[in-house]
């Protein structure tokens, strides 16, 4: 019926979006929260985990008001280097700590102190890292996203069709295999290639996790459209392919990604 596919596109997209929201929340790219108090006021703060390298990364501080100072320690992370202090310098809207652009994979270990009434307080207890990266052309990232995901949208909506015994469900797989395609196994080795020098990480040259679950997930769908070519009716392998991908988005984003290594100048994966 018309009214239950529409339903479905709808439950499809909406999975999709608490997708979104869910990888972008909870990858290590996402900002670390911080919080001070302030007169009886608690100030919120956002502190950067991912930089593009063309440039220094910059840690805004808020304080419109000029009541604050600081200052901010940073070394190369797993180096072994000391930590290097640096006084933060004012701007118009705040405190700036500025901290120096590194190869692409290249990781900071950062601390923000402040002071209120004379005492330097850390915004956290424990470091932020942050991993730079060069900047992707924004042809490459937007479809890439896009189609990366078109591809959750109509996995789910796949799915659903051979739930319910649709007739549309060996030409929805086709259009997820495509989108898979052309963002993950395509645009996806591009963006890589732009943001860390290589174009593919996973299995078997590295354990970059985002490359391998792709992969994961491109198999299984792969394999449920050669099922469903034989028997359009088949409902296993569609839904177990709707369920892999499913459960692959709830892996964190860029989790196990590139990073350099300083001792020997090269980029190692699963870290």
């Amino acid at each position: 019926m018309k009214w239950r596919s529409v339903l479905l596109w709808i439950i499809s997209i909406l999975l999709m979006m608490a997708m979104a929201v869910y990888q972008r929340t909870t990858g290590p790219s996402y900002p670390k929260d911080a919080e001070y108090q302030y007169k009886n006021a608690t100030i919120h703060i956002s502190l950067p985990t991912s930089a593009d390298n063309d440039a220094d990364a910059r840690v805004i501080i808020p304080d419109s008001l000029g009541h604050l100072k600081g200052y901010y320690t940073f070394r190369k992370l797993n180096s072994g280097e000391a930590w290097t202090k640096y006084q933060m310098h004012r701007e118009e809207d705040g405190l700036i700590a500025t901290l120096p652009a590194q190869p692409a994979a290249g990781k900071l270990e950062y601390k923000i102190y402040i002071k209120t009434d004379g005492e330097a307080i850390s915004l956290r207890e424990d470091p932020v890292v942050i991993r730079f990266k060069g900047p992707v052309p924004v042809f490459i990232l937007v479809p890439h996203i896009l189609f990366m995901f078109l591809a959750m949208v109509f996995s789910m909506r796949t799915g659903f069709e051979a739930i319910f015994r649709g007739e549309k469900t060996f030409r929805l797989a086709g259009f997820t295999i495509i989108f898979l395609l052309l963002g993950g196994l395509i645009l996806g080795p591009l963006v890589q290639y732009h943001a860390f020098g290589e174009l593919w990480a996973g299995w078997p040259f590295g354990k970059d996790l985002t490359d391998n679950k792709t992969a994961i997930a491109f198999i299984f769908w792969l394999i449920a459209w050669f099922k469903l070519r034989k028997d359009p009716k088949n409902r296993f392998w569609p839904i177990l392919a709707s369920v892999v991908l499913l459960a692959i988005y709830l892996i964190p984003h860029s989790m196990f990604g590139s990073e350099l290594d300083y001792s020997t100048g090269e980029v190692a994966t699963g870290k």
